[in-house]
């Protein structure tokens, strides 16, 4: 099955829907960088985009879209929340997943190995040691668990990590694990004073608090051990002219053992000959050996001794390997003096796999260094014994490049936009701008920047600084000039010339040769005038409207943004219609048509008995507090953005009847029902009670001043909803008195039980 991949499916930008279909024509985006779970892309900018959106969807596979917002301003972000190693149509792969340490110990006193999972998708891996002092750090890479760090010091802490590994790049560190290397493995040093015994001898090893040897004979599966703290040890009672193999373990204070991987061998001749064979293994920090024998004796005693002889061995690797560079591209590779050298060949290979050497008989050697690259140095002495057999590699990075392709873009009145080109050797960039006292506006991995909050019509001198973790920054890179646009006018005062004609007078803030564009927008019309002065006139202003006025400047660099605007009006106009519409007995709901010039309105119904009123944006509004069968006088009053109102009267509005109160429904006799009420206000209207039953609906007239009304019941034992409502002048019931409902028993019992009231509605 194929390994799932992303597509990037939106660029959204909020405008119109035909901006909409030219900005994806006109849009690039590409990949500029991929994590484990992260993705950053670039795009191009579209002018009037207001926000973008990317979206990246799992292609092929199910899964969820991950999407990130970003301000119109902004031309590169990040997506995160992503699926590791998940390829990108772009064929862009993000990096494997962050491995773990199962566990790291060490066996050799020079090493650590290190046991970790494997992740899906990972071609290699990227072993991290550091030591707790901070003076070491390398890495190496493993194809597989478990890998094993070399070249580390005897008896020291140090902090392990893992990263995986495929064409994405690199993960995230896992987390760190601490461990220590044994202490190193004694050094013996053997002799045999006779045909039975041989001493075992060795330097006292550091941090080590106890010696364990071991003695094997060759060809023999038994072997003897002992413990001790001394540095010497004698074996007796051995067996003449046989090879025996000695092993010697040193511990420290934690019971970590360092074995020592050298094997001592000492024969003594058997038969006739007079003669004693000694073997060794190399010793390291030794210059040369000396072997010597006591007298040989027969019956005619002992002879002469024989001479010693002196042997060299390879020369011990330099203690100190460094790098200097007293100029950008002129470095030297610098090592310790070694004793017993003749000439030493250094070897400097750089990252990109280039290679080169040297043949001195000094402690130096120079070669060409180029910026953003790191430099793996190793020196190997040279005598008559050989080289060295290994030699330790000193890590040099040089200070990183400064960036190439290096574009300002005005994005806005007063943010500028940096773009360049990534540069080998960066880390991180900072970018700074003279006039802002080098203050740094960004600190990041990206090669973007924006520098908002600038001042307008200024030009800004933009400096790139790349840097790295290991030489720090460059501070040598050529900086970029781009001013920002103008500043915004402000409009100082308007003064009127005739009736449609007003001069409108302006700042002018910015250098000479500055364009000034004054624009009044009204509700229906939009009026302009230019000029490179401090005013110009605006004409042909028709009454009773509003305009809201501002100035921009304009320059070769861009437009400035518009200054505060004021406004011009010449008051509102009153509606030309108000309609009253009564909603429930207490509430009216009042309607106008919209006045020119108005912004809010304020409405009042006035009578004798109490006003009501509303101030509002819109035009209407609902009114309470309204008292039933009273006629009232309407008022508005239409007022302007700026305060200018405008007094308007209009025809009055009568509430109408009250709705009767203190309803009862009770039987008279066998088959006679009466409904009862109290009436509010003048008693002049007439009253239609209305009974809807679940098996019958009645309906009665009471004429005006009756306060009650009877029904003859066909039958009883019902439940009915009672409404009474008074019946105005022009013949046509109250619609909004409250229904209520009553459960009325059969004769027998003649008073009726009000279940519930009805509720209100404004319906």
């Amino acid at each position: 099955m194929g390994t799932p991949k992303l597509k990037m499916l939106n660029l959204l930008l909020l405008l119109t829907f035909t901006e909409i279909c030219a900005a994806q024509n006109d849009i690039t985006l590409s990949v500029f960088t991929v994590t484990s779970k992260s993705m950053t892309v670039l795009w191009s900018s579209y002018t009037g985009a207001s926000s973008y959106k990317i979206t990246a969807t799992p292609k092929n596979t199910p899964g969820q879209p991950v999407f990130a917002h970003f301000s119109g301003n902004v031309v590169t972000g990040s997506v995160i929340s992503l699926s590791p190693n998940t390829i990108a149509d772009t064929e862009d792969t993000t990096a494997p997943e962050v491995p773990s340490i199962e566990q790291a110990y060490s066996k050799n006193s020079d090493s650590i190995t290190v046991e970790f999972t494997e992740v899906s998708g990972a071609t290699s891996y990227i072993l991290r040691a550091q030591s707790e002092s901070g003076d070491y750090f390398s890495e190496m890479v493993v194809l597989s668990s478990p890998g094993t760090v070399v070249k580390l010091k005897p008896y020291t802490d140090y902090r392990l990590s893992v990263m995986s590994v495929n064409s994405g790049g690199r993960s995230q560190p896992s987390y760190p694990i601490e461990a220590r290397t044994v202490v190193m493995a004694p050094q013996l040093n053997t002799t045999s004073p006779n045909n039975a015994s041989i001493v075992v001898t060795w330097p006292p090893v550091e941090n080590a608090v106890l010696y364990m040897l071991c003695i094997i004979q060759e060809g023999s599966s038994s072997r003897v051990k002992l413990n001790t703290t001394d540095t010497t040890v004698n074996f007796n009672d051995l067996a003449a002219g046989t090879t025996y193999c000695i092993k010697g373990t040193a511990w420290d204070s934690e019971d970590h053992t360092s074995s020592s991987p050298d094997v001592t061998l000492v024969q003594v001749s058997p038969g006739r000959s007079i003669g004693i064979a000694v073997y060794w293994l190399l010793v390291q920090g030794a210059e040369n050996y000396s072997v010597w024998t006591t007298n040989a004796y027969n019956k005619a005693g002992p002879s002469s001794p024989s001479q010693p002889v002196d042997y060299i061995t390879y020369p011990c690797p330099p203690e100190n390997i460094w790098v200097e560079e007293p100029e950008a591209g002129n470095c030297s590779v610098v090592w310790d003096s070694v004793p017993m050298v003749e000439y030493y060949m250094a070897f400097i290979k750089r990252d990109d796999g280039t290679e080169m050497s040297c043949n001195t008989t000094e402690t130096t050697c120079q070669f060409s260094c180029m910026c953003g690259y790191t430099y793996l140095t190793s020196v190997f002495p040279y005598n008559k014994a050989g080289s060295s057999p290994f030699a330790d590699v000193s890590n040099y990075t040089t200070i990183p490049c400064c960036p190439q392709g290096v574009t300002i873009q005005l994005v806005s009145t007063e943010t500028l936009e940096i773009n360049w080109l990534p540069v080998k050797g960066a880390e991180l960039y900072q970018t700074t701008a003279a006039q802002t006292n080098d203050v740094i506006h960004c600190n990041d991995t990206a090669p973007v920047c924006a520098l908002s909050d600038l001042k307008c019509d200024t030009a800004y001198s933009v400096t790139v600084t790349p840097c790295s973790e290991l030489r720090g920054c460059n501070h040598t890179c050529t900086p970029h000039t781009q001013k920002t646009a103008p500043c915004a006018p402000e409009i100082l005062n308007m003064t009127q010339s005739n009736n449609s004609t007003y001069r409108i007078h302006i700042t002018t803030p910015n250098t000479p040769n500055t364009n000034y564009t004054i624009k009044a927008t009204g509700r229906f019309a939009t009026h302009t005038c230019q000029t490179t002065n401090s005013s110009c006139e605006l004409t042909q202003l028709p009454c009773g409207s509003s305009y809201d006025v501002i100035a921009v400047a304009i320059t070769s660099v861009g437009r400035s943004l518009p200054g505060f605007s004021k406004t011009l009006e010449t008051g509102p106009c009153c509606p030309t219609y108000v309609n009253v519409t009564q909603v429930t007995q207490a509430m009216t709901n009042v309607t106008w048509s919209p006045g020119s010039g108005a912004r809010s309105y304020v409405t009042s119904l006035t009578s004798p008995r109490g006003h009501a009123k509303c101030h509002t944006l819109d035009t209407h509004c609902l009114m309470g507090c309204i008292t039933c069968g009273t006629d009232y006088s309407v008022h508005l009053e239409a007022i302007s953005s700026t305060g200018h109102k405008s007094e308007c009267k209009y025809y009055g509005f009568s509430s109408g009847a009250c709705c009767p109160t203190s309803m009862k429904l009770y039987r008279m006799r066998s088959y006679s029902l009466r409904v009862s009420w109290r009436s509010l206000g003048p008693q002049t209207h007439n009253h239609t009670v209305d009974l809807y039953g679940t098996g019958a609906n009645y309906t009665c007239t009471a004429a005006a001043g009756s306060k009650h009304c009877d029904i003859e019941e066909r039958t009883c034992g019902d439940v009915y909803k009672v409404v009474a409502a008074p019946v105005g002048q022009d013949g046509i019931k109250v619609s909004f008195c409250q229904p209520r409902t009553y459960s009325i028993p059969c004769p027998g019992n003649n008073a009726g039980m009000l279940i519930s009231r009805g509720r209100r509605s404004v319906d």
